[in-house]
């Protein structure tokens, strides 16, 4: 399973940390907490203890049975694996299939353009940036482990045919990049697709459970929203120690063959009580700089040994196998996807790869997901799958084909004992393979190096993020608490070592096809959400798109000359012409409309105030709709650098102000001041009068959406649709 080699600091801290400081400040208003009231920043997350106790007790009774009685879990797990690939198969093959087509299906369509955040958001990261972090979530240890393993592993056992042919060995490496390809990536492009949807736009907590909240609502709080955080959980745990067991046996062997240290038991604890002590120390003291370093660190040797082994090797035949490995792939992807082998079903192969494949996707999806949508602020939906879809599976395919077929070569030029050795002990596959090319002490130092660092910050890392499920989080910026990280990196050794105790990587595989299933239902309800949600997306954009532009196209209309209209395009207002503004004009003008709407018979709440750390207020209008999602016309100055163009009368002041316009969705993007009273009067009316469309638009829609549920979000919910970003 490919895995993030970012630190886990980066992942959940450096880059969560890095996203609040470029984040803006939530809107200040005097609105009460269920209308969505800002964070404090004093507030620090809490244990769920609904989630934390029963994936505690459920994982460590898993851990101590696999210790004390080894033999009696291998056999439960063998029989319940074995019952899985007979009669569900099929389930995790077609769920596997339906992700790919529900993510490329959204990234197409219209709502493909909607952010993962604010209408107004733009990306925290260049695009260098963006997908070099990508590129870098699709390497780990498992993919040094398996990228010469399974395609030795395929030649000698394919799936169907005979083995040791021609034909084997084509079709090798090909298994090989569906295992790791498209498929995979599109859990986790749906996974991260949900968390920034959810969170982002809408400001609920960084949790799988905000999926869920446009299916049963308020419901997520309770017993329901427990448990699919629960399965979350169980699934990421077993994902992670299946991880760690292959990155101990790997380790163990290099080791071995750079130091002497015996391959076994004792050295298998020793590693993973370095994982344990590694996340201990970085959640009480943080080593941000220094893991960040070594992990970009890590990425750099990677390509290195990729490029030494396609240069020292036989350079023409692993381009050549390269090109032919994309065509294979691309043109038998479709049958490959839907393959079951109903008429000649291989099960050990089955439960060895295609669905421990799949489980161990979904179990990783939740990880890998928070990763991406933690980078991906601020980028459409389109972007965010096309650029999952691809960027970092180019790398893998680069990889495998290179690896995997100078494997291939050394099987196929006679040196058969190589060849049993990868399939057979796939721990020793990857330095066997290096032993084969000059300067090998050196690469297989390097490889051990390389691998030992994907080990302690995927270990890091995952900790972290576990914490993160079993909290409540308010701010989707921050994380669990350090006590919690501790804990459960703690948890996940003795996970990993109970199941290495048993038997090895091979019962870590077994028991991730078991406990990817409880959320491999949880995907199909997140894609339910997504769908629902997305409909209402849809019907928003049909109600902007069939209202009248209004006081917009009017506010250089009639009641201004043209040198009024030149004079407000080259006017720069500084903090108090925005503040004498909204004083004069705007406040009045919305408040005049309220007055109206309550003459009416509207319920309605008006707000005006400061804002911390900004030297204008803003106002904020919202009217409670009943069950329909509440209408909210919000005036929030915006603060930008002064232009180098801006006319020199606009003194020494460095920053300017807009006062823009935001609904729930975010900022309309454009700016109010110099619009006479009548003008804010009549953009008001025009903003409910869309609001109204939209709601005729989309009261088809059964169920409640997620930008329905403002009305009733808890109090420990920051459901704010009107978060500003700051753009300076």
């Amino acid at each position: 399973m490919t895995q993030m080699n970012q630190p886990a600091h980066e992942v959940a801290g450096g880059i969560g940390a890095g996203a609040a400081a470029r984040a803006p400040e939530p809107v200040a208003t005097s609105q009460p907490p269920s209308a969505g009231s800002p964070v404090s920043a004093k507030e620090t997350p809490r244990v769920n203890l609904r989630v934390f106790v029963p994936s505690a007790i459920g994982i460590l009774a898993i851990a101590f049975w696999a210790m004390l009685a080894p033999g009696h879990a291998e056999s439960v797990i063998g029989s319940m694996v074995s019952w899985v690939s007979k009669n569900l198969g099929w389930y995790y093959i077609l769920t596997a299939t339906i992700v790919v087509v529900f993510v490329i299906f959204v990234a197409a369509s219209r709502v493909g353009k909607t952010k993962l955040g604010p209408d107004h958001s733009k990306p925290q990261y260049s695009m260098f940036s963006w997908t070099a972090m990508l590129f870098a979530a699709g390497i780990g240890i498992d993919l040094m482990f398996f990228s010469v393993a399974e395609p030795v592993t395929q030649y000698y056992g394919p799936p169907a045919g005979q083995g040791e042919t021609l034909e084997a060995a084509r079709q090798a490496v090909v298994w090989t990049l569906f295992h790791y390809g498209v498929t995979g990536w599109a859990m986790y492009a749906l996974m991260g697709m949900a968390f920034g949807y959810f969170a982002y736009r809408f400001n609920m907590p960084l949790s799988i459970r905000s999926a869920l909240y446009p299916i049963i609502g308020k419901r997520v709080h309770g017993v329901a929203g427990d448990a699919v955080d629960t399965a979350a959980m169980l699934g990421t745990i077993f994902g992670i120690a299946t991880s760690l067991g292959i990155g101990v046996v790997q380790l163990n062997f290099g080791l071995k063959v750079l130091f002497g240290v015996e391959e076994g038991l004792a050295a298998q604890i020793a590693l993973i009580v370095l994982a344990v002590l590694m996340a201990t120390v970085s959640a009480v003291v943080g080593i941000d700089k220094g893991i960040r370093r070594l992990s970009e660190l890590n990425v750099f040797l990677a390509i290195a040994l990729m490029l030494y082994i396609t240069v020292t090797g036989r350079t023409a035949f692993l381009l050549d196998a390269l090109v032919l490995n994309i065509g294979d792939y691309l043109s038998g992807f479709a049958g490959m996807t839907l393959n079951t082998f109903a008429f000649d079903r291989p099960d050990e192969w089955m439960n060895g790869w295609t669905l421990f494949f799949w489980a161990w996707w979904i179990a990783w999806a939740p990880f890998v997901g928070l990763f991406l949508a933690r980078i991906s602020r601020g980028r459409t939906i389109r972007q965010f799958v096309a650029a999952t879809l691809t960027v970092p599976f180019l790398f893998i395919l680069v990889w495998l084909a290179i690896f995997g077929n100078s494997a291939l070569d050394v099987v196929l030029g006679g040196n058969d004992a190589f060849g049993q050795v990868a399939m057979n002990q796939p721990e020793r596959a990857f330095y066997s393979l290096l032993e084969q090319y000059p300067g090998a002490p050196l690469l297989m130092a390097v490889a051990t190096f390389t691998g030992l660092l994907f080990y302690v910050t995927s270990a890091d890392s995952g900790s972290l993020v576990m914490s993160t499920f079993t909290s409540r989080i308010k701010d989707p910026s921050k994380d669990g608490p350090h006590w919690l990280r501790i804990f459960w990196s703690v948890a996940t050794g003795a996970l990993t070592l109970g199941m290495l105790m048993v038997g090895g990587v091979a019962t870590l595989q077994s028991a991730t096809i078991i406990m990817g299933l409880p959320f491999s239902v949880v995907m199909y309800l997140i894609m339910f959400g997504l769908y629902k949600s997305l409909r209402v997306e849809a019907a928003l954009t049909d109600s902007l798109r069939t209202s009248l532009p209004g006081a917009l196209a009017g506010a250089t209309g009639p009641h201004r000359s043209w040198r009024q209209r030149l004079a407000r395009s080259m006017s720069y207002p500084g903090a108090p012409q925005a503040q004498r503004y909204l004083d004069q004009v705007a406040v009045p003008a919305v408040e005049e409309v309220a007055a109206e709407l309550r003459a009416q018979g509207a319920a309605v709440e008006l707000s005006t105030g400061p804002i911390d750390g900004v030297a204008c207020s803003q106002v904020t209008l919202t009217v409670a709709l009943a069950d329909e999602p509440d209408f909210r016309y919000q005036i929030y100055p915006v603060e930008h650098v002064l232009p180098t163009y801006a006319p020199r009368a606009q003194g020494k002041a460095d920053k300017y102000y807009r006062l823009e316009v935001f609904s729930m969705t975010g900022s309309h993007g454009y700016d109010l001041l110099g619009y006479t009273k009548d003008q804010v009067i009549a953009d008001v009316l025009d903003q409910y009068e869309r609001h109204l469309e939209f709601l005729h638009l989309q009261r088809d829609f059964t169920g409640a959406s997620a930008m329905a549920e403002q009305a009733d979000a808890p109090e420990d919910w920051n459901v704010d649709f009107a978060t500003k970003e700051s753009k300076n």
